[in-house]
């Protein structure tokens, strides 16, 4: 790992315009954080669709994209899950190329701790699971996680010894908010708006379509509809009386203050439940699950401080002196079976991408592909086709509340 710091590019002062609403726009997708973003920039560079505007309540990337803890891996349990996030996977490998923008993706590996036999037996049947879809994935035992990550306490004589671990190798962490600011860069240069401080209060229909989004800024009359809102997204669907089966729960997460190199790859736990990885300046960004209420807080609080500090401090004892830098919350959207929801709703000519939970970071570059994709022909990408809305109408669902781990 280099010094905290280092290597982090200079920005030029504007990396995108900030346009009035046009009357019209072929395509208007609401939500101006990474979803919406990568969504914008596949349409254009996949569909050759630019006539499109990307609606932001706030500032752009200022949503969950601000409020993440970065952690990017593939590891699902499930063929379906596997496949979107192997795909998105594969695109991060290669979107600082694609995008001609630093995001600083560093594969530092991704350890999912086992400590009891029930997550041992688990943790080998998913890596098997992997090794079937084609991801890269490991079985660790205590010895070897040591090797991979030395500062966690593989001691037997703790509360949770630690008795393995996954490990993917080409997981890791990127640098959130030049992901979201690479994206709008590559969509406005396609001559694609971004309209900032736009919220959205209201939709025309007529019929089975709608024809118009009403918003802070004025009606902008629209031929399709992408909603990414996240966590917000209920607030929409309500409006369009289409019942969308997601809850919002606050996420809390927390950094440290800046510290030298210390912390190689990413730990996750869901026992002692928290992770932990040391972002590219120094400092060690931590969390753990949702907040079991429903809300739109974005705020920490001092009991779930002190609860991931602990679950911290239990499997790293070196970090016992760090110092708390700062703690925010983001509005993370939870489905039944904590998939995500990417398709097509009963109006012609909208569409949805939702539920991501606490995984919607590292799905960025997938899912904006796959609702390009969606959204230009109207039809799902066979990646996404699994994730649609009449699953919960059907029964086929796809359960990942084991493989999406402790939050992330």
């Amino acid at each position: 790992m280099t010094a905290p710091g280092a290597d982090l590019p200079q920005h030029p002062d504007f990396l995108w315009h900030n346009p009035d609403p046009r009357p019209n726009y072929d395509v208007v997708i609401v939500g101006g954080g990474g979803h919406g973003l990568a969504t914008a920039h596949y349409l254009a560079r996949n569909h050759g669709i630019t006539n499109v505007a990307v609606l932001e309540r706030g500032w752009l990337g200022g949503g969950n994209m601000a409020r993440n803890t970065t952690l990017i891996r593939s590891n699902y349990l499930w063929d379906e899950s596997a496949r979107i996030y192997e795909h998105s996977l594969k695109l991060w490998e290669g979107l600082e190329d694609e995008l001609g923008y630093q995001i600083l993706f560093s594969q530092r590996g991704v350890l999912n701790l086992a400590h009891t036999e029930q997550d041992v037996r688990d943790s080998i049947r998913r890596v098997e699971a992997n090794r079937l879809n084609g991801i890269d994935a490991e079985w660790l035992d205590p010895q070897q996680v040591a090797d991979v990550c030395p500062i966690v306490n593989v001691s037997p004589n703790i509360r949770y010894p630690v008795l393995g671990a996954t490990f993917q190798p080409r997981g890791g962490i990127a640098k959130h908010d030049y992901v979201a600011w690479g994206f709008a860069r590559s969509a406005v240069n396609a001559g694609i708006d971004i309209i900032q401080n736009c919220e959205v209060t209201g939709f025309a229909t007529d019929g089975g379509r709608v024809t118009a989004v009403e918003t802070s800024r004025g009606r902008i009359g629209a031929g399709r509809v992408a909603l990414c809102a996240a966590g917000h997204t209920s607030t929409l669907t309500d409006r369009l009386g289409v019942p969308v089966p997601v809850q919002s729960h606050p996420l809390q997460a927390l950094v440290s203050e800046l510290l030298e190199p210390i912390h190689p790859t990413v730990v996750m736990s869901n026992a002692v439940h928290v992770y932990v990885s040391q972002a590219h300046k120094g400092e060690l960004v931590m969390g753990a699950g949702v907040d079991s209420y429903n809300g739109y807080g974005q705020r920490g609080a001092f009991h779930i401080i002190e609860r991931q500090m602990a679950a911290a401090v239990e499997l790293f004892p070196v970090f016992a002196r760090a110092r708390l830098l700062r703690t925010w919350g983001g509005i993370v959207d939870v489905t039944p079976d904590a998939s995500p929801i990417v398709g097509t709703t009963p109006y012609d000519n909208v569409y949805l991408n939702c539920g991501w939970g606490t995984g919607g970071f590292k799905a960025t570059p997938g899912v904006g592909w796959c609702l390009a994709h969606t959204v230009a022909t109207g039809m799902p990408h066979e990646i996404n086709a699994p994730f649609t809305l009449e699953r919960f109408y059907t029964g086929a669902l796809i359960d990942e509340h084991g493989a999406a781990a402790v939050a992330h």
